[in-house]
């Protein structure tokens, strides 16, 4: 396996929601809601162009140029879990 963190699936789920799955078997729902700031994510508070995202060798991406790093979707996922967690 590729010491690469990459999504390997992607499914829409609501709102800004998207179910990840990653290739080192990780897999989670991260919400976006709160990450579409600035020049290139703030056209994706459009649902309908959020809707438009694609895998593009591990990386989500949307038509307009906008991607996320697997590694930053990865950490959001594995700390949501791990927040989870009841000691």
């Amino acid at each position: 396996m590729s010491d690469f963190i990459k999504v390997v699936n992607a499914t829409y789920i609501d709102n800004f929601s998207i179910n990840l799955e990653f290739n080192d078997g990780l897999k989670g729902v991260v919400d976006l809601k709160n990450e579409l700031w600035g020049d290139v994510f703030t056209p994706l508070n459009d649902k309908s162009l959020f809707k438009q995202f694609t895998l593009i060798y591990g990386v989500l991406s949307w038509p307009n140029g906008a991607d996320l790093a697997p590694e930053y979707l990865h950490e959001i996922i594995r700390a949501t879990l791990e927040s989870n967690i009841s000691v």
